[in-house]
């Protein structure tokens, strides 16, 4: 006992040393970041300094709708309408001046929000469009984005963005950082290019947004154009490098407007038909199915969502990972209805401790899809900072796999001055009992605090301490975590505490790991030279973090060094060396018969990534780790190749190769998981799809098609085949096939 009791001391002593020694590291850097000249306040970057001062626009009420054919120039509904212009470069020169011109037109009706943008461009033939699928990345492709901050709060806003093939691109961005590409409204956009650039003109109905109606409202507002063969990037409203359009709290202001109170009632109903046969079927078996989802505005801001026989099966399915070690593998929530306001309903350590994951909602414990039932969801804004969130879900049993269950949510989050806030959140699963001998006993509890503190423009900290209740575990049931950033121009640096008790037990949730404490800290410190060999930045950092169970038992540890080399070309190396410690306690398989031993392993590997221009119709991702492993050691190679043919044709083929040689029986064994994805746009509406996977552990190939025809946001007709061949299966049929048809409307009834 004694020997883990000294254990622990030391263990604790080291975290205490650790702690002591990172924030001196951060007082160190947060002295030099105060003597650190800023070269655009100073004047020392050539070119017009960018203002010290957020912008403000105005919006103008139009007599008459633009045509919305992407032709701001010469429409008559935009005369009269003054230009939005001055934008300045984040990247590849912070604080200059945009290296071409660009003009924003705002302007309103009774029921839709305008904007009109202008891309001025003095060469454009040069101009990149690297995709035209819905939701596609705008990273790689010339693109104009426009972030609204409703409610002026400084925290939460919608993202609406196009490119010059005219894609729908929108988002929600809450707690200034979380992005949620998966979210998706009803409005159009349409884009034409000419001899001057190119111009896009957006139609966003204000039926799609939330808001406090009245005269005169105050809205914040940022613009980023993407000019992708410059690798530029330039903002409206001006941002430090290490921000990017979602810092809300430093949009400008948009004026102007006149709100009357919206009335909004939404019908998507859907009908889908689908065949089944192989696996374990003896026969073809067919399926019809339908469904409704209803949304009703029962304020500006406060949105009631109603689901019946809820479906996802235009869904794509799920990417393989490469498990290798003992803990749960994350895979993110797809299905749309559970990802609008998903990040006003996340707390905890994303990843690691989510108190509400909504992918138990629907899948049971071995995948299998659960039939929901029904569900209502109340969510937005209660006031101006108050956000509001109530979700309740009844799942079907499966048999064999799952019992009904009935889920609720509460959540409640004020929103604070400079990026604070506070809140709750209440997460319940109660089930029928059909699986326990005490049907009273089959519940699950957590809740939750958790709050942000904002210090200055660049620190922030941030926790959330939470208890779960589960039957049969009673005490050491808490989690808590406790983490402060620093986040300038030239560093980038945080540190934080986790502890997880054993009987932690978030069953609505997700738990990566239990029963241990950790540590954690990031130094990292942003460079960008004059004039060295074309690099445009470089970033060493070092990053920690270890794991010790609540018997000072040192799980987990890793400590990564390294640097980032990125040049103006868009070329990127980053070269490291990882330090690795793992604690096994009990034996595991780690693959088909070969199994880790208990004990500590200490290992050393180097970590080597490779990127090229991803604007480029070719580009290459390749990272690779090399070291020892477990005693013995791997190579990993995991590339990706891209190509693209103009906007319509993209594909990537991507591989991860793991070849690993462990000193235990069968140790010495290769893993490789490879994945195609092909995708071909006939418009930006219309779209074929193709996933391919392969797994030589169970010799797997899992085939996903998918065709689909938008009408308005995700609504509309999607036809799906999957395909699933492995191992796994016996008899005469050894593929399972399966093919759906969905169509869904979206109704605007009020």
């Amino acid at each position: 006992m004694w020997q883990w009791d000294l254990r622990l001391q030391r263990a604790r002593a080291g975290v205490a040393m650790l702690g002591v020694a990172v924030v001196s590291l951060m007082l160190t850097t947060a002295a030099h970041a105060a003597e650190f000249v800023d070269p655009v306040a100073s004047g020392q970057l050539t070119g017009e300094a960018q203002p010290l001062v957020s912008p403000v626009a105005r919006a103008q009420a139009l007599a008459a709708s633009p045509s919305l054919d992407g032709m701001v120039l010469g429409d008559p509904a935009w005369q009269g309408v003054p230009a939005v212009s001055g934008f300045w470069q984040v990247r590849p020169f912070e604080g200059r001046p945009a290296s071409q011109r660009t003009e924003v037109f705002i302007g309103y009706t009774d029921d839709a929000l305008y904007i009109g943008v202008v891309c001025y461009d003095d060469d454009p033939a040069g101009i990149i469009v690297a995709d035209s699928r819905r939701d596609s990345p705008l990273d790689e492709s010339d693109s104009f984005q426009v972030i609204v901050d409703t409610f002026r709060d400084g925290q939460n806003g919608f993202v609406f963005g196009t490119n010059p093939a005219g894609i729908e691109y929108d988002g929600q961005v809450t707690k200034e950082g979380a992005f949620n590409l998966d979210w998706d409204t009803t409005w159009s956009v349409k884009a034409a290019t000419s001899e001057l650039g190119w111009s896009a003109e957006m139609r966003i109905p204000f039926r799609s947004l939330r808001f406090t109606p009245g005269e005169e409202p105050v809205w914040g507002i940022n613009f980023q154009r993407n000019i992708r063969r410059h690798n530029e990037v330039a903002y409206w409203s001006p941002l430090s490098r290490q921000h990017s359009l979602y810092r809300v709290s430093s949009a400008g202001s948009l004026e102007g407007l006149s709100l009357p109170a919206q009335r909004n009632l939404k019908l998507m109903p859907y009908v889908l038909s689908q065949a089944q046969r192989g696996g374990e079927l003896s026969s073809t078996e067919y399926n019809s199915e339908f469904g409704l989802d209803v949304k009703y505005s029962l304020t500006s801001s406060l949105t009631l969502d109603l689901t019946y026989n809820t479906d996802f099966a235009q869904v794509e399915v799920d990417d393989l990972q490469v498990n290798l070690d003992r803990f749960s593998l994350f895979f993110p929530e797809k299905r749309p209805f559970f990802l609008e306001n998903a990040g006003q309903f996340a707390v905890g350590s994303p990843q690691e401790i989510d108190l509400f994951f909504s992918r138990r909602i629907g899948i049971a414990a071995n995948g299998a899809p659960q039939p929901i039932d029904l569900g209502a969801r109340v969510s937005g804004k209660v006031g101006d900072r108050t956000n509001l969130g109530l979700l309740h879900m009844r799942t079907d049993a499966v048999e064999g796999a799952a019992p009904q269950n009935d889920f609720t949510v509460v959540r409640v989050n004020r929103e604070l001055p400079n990026r604070s806030s506070l809140g709750a959140i209440y997460v319940e699963r109660q089930g029928d009992g059909s699986f326990v001998a005490d049907r009273r006993s089959d519940y699950n509890r957590s809740y939750a605090l958790d709050g942000r503190w904002g210090i200055g423009n660049d620190g922030l900290i941030r926790g959330f301490a939470a208890k779960s209740e589960t039957p049969g575990m009673r005490g050491d049931d808490h989690a808590y975590s406790l983490i402060g950033q620093y986040n300038s121009q030239a560093w980038s640096n945080s540190i934080g505490f986790t502890e997880v008790g054993a009987n932690f037990n978030p069953e609505v949730g997700f738990l990566r790991r239990r029963d241990y404490q950790k540590a954690e800290f990031v130094v990292l410190r942003r460079h960008r030279p004059e004039d060295l060999w074309g690099l445009h930045e470089l970033r060493p950092h070092v990053v920690y973090r270890g794991f010790w169970g609540s018997d000072g038992f040192y799980e987990t540890g890793f400590l990564h060094l390294d640097n980032h080399f990125e040049w103006r070309s868009g070329l990127e190396i980053h070269t490291g060396i990882n330090f690795v410690h793992e604690g096994v306690r009990q034996p595991f398989a780690i693959a088909r018969g070969v199994v880790i031993d208990a004990g500590e392993y200490d290992e050393r590997e180097a970590q080597l990534v490779f990127q090229t221009n991803q604007g480029a119709p070719l580009s290459l991702d390749l990272s690779s780790r090399i070291g020892g492993f477990f005693g013995g050691n791997r190579i990993n190679l995991a590339p990706t190749l891209r190509y693209r043919l103009g906007e319509t044709f993209t594909s990537e083929l991507s591989w991860n190769y793991n070849d690993i040689d462990l000193p235990v029986e069968g140790g010495d064994f290769r893993i490789n998981v490879g994945r195609l994805r092909l995708s071909y746009s006939f418009t930006p509406r219309i779209l074929l799809q193709a996933l391919v996977q392969y797994d030589d552990r169970t010799d797997l190939v899992a085939t996903n098609i998918r065709f689909s025809w938008l009408h308005s946001a995700n609504a509309g007709l999607y036809l799906v085949y999957n395909e699933v061949d492995d191992e796994m299966i016996r008899g005469p049929a050894e593929k399972r096939r399966e093919f759906t048809i969905k169509f869904s409307r979206i109704f605007d009834v009020l």
